[in-house]
């Protein structure tokens, strides 16, 4: 492959890293207030949460792309392919992200929370010192495995036009007519994305786990 070819890679490997990044970092935050939601066992609001977390999750990446991108605007919202690609990664994300706080959460045992409590903590401060550091810990490794899914995933909006790297790889396949060394470069670029997250996670394990103690 040529300089252009290369450059066209990277500035395709830069909107899937901006992309899933964001959407990562919104996933993970609403993911956890769905979660906290649900614990809160309000039995309607429960039942609410529930199904559209299921919906959300049953649902595929495209068909969710596409309604975003194609759907909402006809209710008279405006958005770009890039907002669209993240408003979709986000809600998907979003309601995996959910059950993997919500398990964290229902591995925190009663007497934990007993001992804090008697302590004269209030429930937000136990929360906050203790809980959170703990549920961080616990779900970290589920938490990481869902960012490298969301990334590996991201592909499926480019049926909205985004040019992401993988669009770009298939336009320098279509051009140059030799698919593979397009596809390698992408795969590699691909892998060092999910090599940073799984970076990123070894370094939030290590702090968490200071806070946990």
């Amino acid at each position: 492959m040529d300089a252009q070819a290369w450059r066209m890679l990277l500035e395709g490997a830069w909107v899937t890293a901006w992309v899933s990044s964001v959407s990562i970092a919104i996933g993970v935050v609403l993911g956890l207030g769905l979660a906290l939601l649900r614990m809160a066992r309000i039995p309607i609001l429960d039942q609410v949460l529930a199904i559209w977390i299921s919906l959300a999750r049953a649902t595929p990446l495209v068909t969710l792309a596409l309604f975003i991108f194609l759907g909402v605007p006809s209710l008279g919202i405006g958005m770009n392919r890039e907002t669209a690609a993240i408003v979709a990664l986000t809600i998907n994300t979003s309601a995996f992200n959910a059950e993997i706080w919500r398990s964290a959460f229902a591995s925190f045992s009663r007497e934990q929370r007993e001992a804090a409590l008697a302590c004269g903590m209030t429930p937000a401060r136990m929360f906050r010192r203790i809980m959170l550091p703990q549920m961080v810990v616990g779900s970290m490794p589920g938490l990481v495995n869902e960012m490298s899914s969301l990334v590996k995933s991201s592909p499926a909006v480019a049926i909205i036009g985004l040019v992401d790297l993988s669009r770009v790889t298939n336009r320098i396949a279509a051009v140059t007519y030799e698919p593979l060394p397009p596809i390698l470069a992408a795969g590699v670029l691909y892998m060092l994305l999910i090599a940073l997250l799984v970076r990123l996670q070894a370094v939030a394990e290590r702090r968490a786990a200071r806070l946990a103690m």
